[in-house]
């Protein structure tokens, strides 16, 4: 079957389908999260709202291990529940859950002891830190919940329940957004409110998660070389996630070195990427599907159509996120307008809106094949060549020109379209070459 012909397969484009819109779905409450959280923050005035990306980005810094123990309990869960090895299944879903419950209880405790001392060595400006070391204080205790919830809705979404991961999330945005509402705006937490809304609905989806999960498996086995199979995985998609949260922390010490307006323009970024997340989780939900998918056809040895799938999943993917980005741009002033008050941050918004949203169907391409590479296992040239875009082209051209040659926030937000174009032409390269299909056979476990 060609690449046309898949895509006029109205089989294959249904099983695309399925597996992408509860994951768009799940995305978009992801950013309805986000969106309230900077709204409620700039309630709070343009301070809160740079603390709030600050700490933020710091949060995701933490969780990096537990989105990697996604990605790698997503590879081989999603083979083996297509493979016919239910006891082995049955053993990787019992493993996965205790390496999340070990990981998330260790990083909470480190982030609850260390966050003051964290953001009082980075160069930000010193009305931010008092900010933001709360904020991340009491994002730290929700650390154990993200992990647990990252890793079962990843194995809801391999072994053909993601509407359960779908009502799940439900649960978690409906409780989040209220809570953040109520807390931050009707209690004496004040801003902190919007990290506690955070922990609590956390613990409602873990809770629920587990619940669903325990559902696949019969008993407790424990494996260690499950656990090795899903670490040899996970920690390439680990580094990459390193490099990223870095490059974003740098970024934004990038910014701050600006000599005018720089906390303007960091809420500015903080509020554009919120924005642009409504475009960009969309094409995570994708990503998503496309590794799935990947890995469900490869369990089943049907390579031909593992490949074909992920390139019409892409295709798809691009084509959605081409609309979403025309809508965004049409509407950038109302949208900016509603997050802040501030003139100066509103302009930053828009400027940085019409400059960045220009690359994001490329982006979107490049973000879903890697899903695919990452389906099949092949993390490793996704994590060279997204580490290779961050640290070789945004943050030196960020700096040169952002800094250096004083060209401003306009000249680093174009380096960040440079990146996105130079890890989309090599993620590309390596997903036509066509070597992660032969690989992936060898990493299925026997």
């Amino acid at each position: 079957m060609s690449l046309k012909e898949t895509l006029r397969n109205k089989f294959q484009i249904k099983e695309i389908w399925s597996l992408s819109w509860p994951m768009a779905l799940i995305m978009f409450y992801e950013f309805l999260i986000g969106l309230t959280d900077v709204y409620i923050a700039g309630k709070f005035g343009k301070e809160i709202q740079a603390a709030y990306g600050l700490a933020f980005q710091l949060y995701f810094a933490f969780i990096i291990i537990g989105m990697a123990l996604g990605v790698g309990i997503v590879s081989v869960s999603s083979r083996l529940f297509t493979s016919g090895k239910t006891d082995k299944l049955n053993i990787a879903v019992n493993s996965s859950l205790a390496l999340a419950i070990v990981s998330g209880m260790f990083f909470s405790l480190i982030g609850v002891l260390f966050s003051g001392d964290l953001i009082n060595t980075l160069h930000i400006p010193q009305e931010l830190k008092a900010y933001a070391i709360p904020f991340l204080t009491i994002y730290s205790l929700g650390f154990l919940f993200d992990y647990i919830l990252l890793s079962t809705n990843g194995i809801l979404r391999s072994c053909a329940m993601i509407k359960k991961s779908l009502w799940v999330m439900s649960v978690v945005c409906v409780m989040n957004v209220a809570l953040n509402f109520a807390l931050a705006l009707g209690t004496p937490l004040g801003y902190k409110g919007i990290a506690a809304a955070t922990v609590i609905s956390l613990f409602a989806g873990s809770i629920l998660s587990i619940f669903y999960v325990r559902k696949l498996v019969t008993g407790f086995k424990f494996s260690l070389g499950i656990v090795k199979e899903i670490l040899n995985i996970s920690w390439p998609s680990g580094l990459l996630q390193v490099f990223w949260q870095i490059g974003a922390v740098v970024l934004f010490l990038i910014l701050s070195m600006l000599p005018t307006h720089n906390v303007e323009i960091i809420a500015a970024l903080t509020n554009g990427l919120k924005i642009e997340s409504f475009i960009f989780l969309p094409a995570f939900a994708f990503n998503m599907a496309s590794a799935v998918l990947v890995g469900n056809l490869l369990g089943k040895n049907d390579k031909e159509n593992a490949f074909r799938g992920g390139v019409a999943t892409a295709i798809i993917g691009v084509a959605i996120v081409t609309v979403l980005t025309i809508i965004i741009i049409f509407n950038a002033r109302h949208i900016a307008g509603f997050l802040s008050n501030n003139d100066t941050v509103v302009n930053e918004s828009i400027r940085y809106i019409y400059i960045a949203l220009l690359f994001e169907p490329i982006m979107a391409w490049g973000v879903i094949l890697g899903g695919g590479l990452s389906g099949a296992g092949d993390t490793r040239s996704v994590m060279i060549v997204t580490a290779l875009g961050i640290w070789c082209v945004r943050i030196p051209l960020s700096y040169i020109f952002g800094v250096y040659f004083g060209f401003g926030a306009i000249a680093i937000w174009w380096s960040m379209n440079f990146s996105i174009l130079t890890q989309a032409i090599f993620l590309s390269k390596r997903y036509f070459g066509r070597r992660w299909i032969a690989q992936a056979g060898n990493r299925i476990a026997d």
